[in-house]
């Protein structure tokens, strides 16, 4: 059986890239860390995740992305699986989106 996967989403490359290096660093031994640069690509590697049988722990999302929201990731990526613990990564004064998250993608 695999580990299950922590998917982290974010547009900026260098963002993503320390982050996931971050994650590997605590996580790795217990989880697959799979990343995404954009949230149509994060939709498409949940939705290969579900069909190979895979488990999603954790979504991390950055919430100021082109086309897509962090906030709309996550309720539509929770759709698939509603099991897996969410996060949204925001600007600290964006409480906007911090409350829009908590109401929609719980």
């Amino acid at each position: 059986m695999s580990k299950p996967a922590i998917l982290t989403v974010d547009d900026d490359a260098e963002v993503l890239q320390a982050i996931a290096r971050d994650l590997r660093q605590q996580y790795g031994d217990r989880y697959r860390i799979v990343r995404a640069n954009s949230g149509q690509d994060a939709l498409e590697a949940v939705q290969q995740l579900k069909l190979r049988n895979d488990t999603v722990a954790l979504f991390l999302a950055a919430q100021r992305m082109p086309q897509m929201s962090g906030v709309e990731f996550l309720e539509q990526a929770t759709a698939v699986f509603p099991e897996a613990k969410r996060a949204l990564l925001t600007a600290y004064a964006d409480t906007d989106a911090a409350i829009r998250a908590i109401n929609a993608a719980h």
